[in-house]
């Protein structure tokens, strides 16, 4: 018996399942309940967070681990530069914190490191168009420029430019259409570029 279905088989108990309940590593069996892995919407909040807990552990032994945020070697951070109201700078933001180990601050004396944002753009370009002028292709880019210093001013990572772009297709009869899938290209190249910016300061070994 694999550790994950041993790990299953221990929190049935407290699901009120039979010890033949489908895991999420083993063959398909039958269910005591008859939605999947027995949850029911009149399951009492124990037992869903038993169900929660027993599936997280199958799933981790299974190779499985949910993605977290890399630890940051500085325990505070103030961000300077962006442009107003940057969702990049809220996102950035949002990622710092929910790395266990980082705050980000709002002045210079609370902050170990500043992180400086040089460039920080969006931008949209015509790439193909029709001979009367109908725009038929865009590209978009999303552009980061920034570097991180100690509050002291040693610079720990020199100006560093993180550039991506997406091609997208429009048409104006479709403009509303358009202009969501234009929103969603640039909210992906966002998290790609602060995926991007939190690796480079995890890199970070001495301040």
């Amino acid at each position: 018996m694999t550790q994950a279905r041993r790990l299953w088989r221990r929190a049935l108990p407290g699901l009120g399942l039979r010890p033949d309940t489908e895991s999420p590593c083993g063959p398909s069996v039958a269910c005591q309940r008859p939605s999947a892995f027995g949850w029911s919407p009149r399951a009492g909040p124990q037992r869903r967070k038993l169900l929660v807990a027993a599936g997280a552990a199958a799933l981790a032994s299974c190779g499985f681990e949910l993605k977290r945020a890399p630890e940051l070697r500085f325990k505070s951070v103030q961000l300077t530069g962006f442009r107003p109201k940057s969702p990049l700078a809220e996102e950035l933001r949002m990622n710092i914190n929910a790395s266990k180990t980082t705050l980000v601050v709002d002045t210079l004396a609370q902050a170990q490191v500043v992180l400086e944002a040089l460039a920080d753009a969006r931008e949209k370009s015509v790439v193909a168009s029709t001979a009367t002028g109908q725009v038929r292709e865009l590209q978009l880019r999303a552009r980061l420029n920034f570097r991180l210093r100690s509050a002291s001013g040693k610079e720990l990572i020199p100006a560093t430019e993180i550039t991506l772009s997406r091609d997208m297709s429009y048409s104006e009869s479709a403009a509303l259409a358009k202009e969501q899938e234009e929103a969603l290209l640039y909210r992906a190249m966002q998290s790609d570029i602060v995926a991007q910016v939190m690796r480079r300061l995890a890199s970070v070994q001495i301040l």
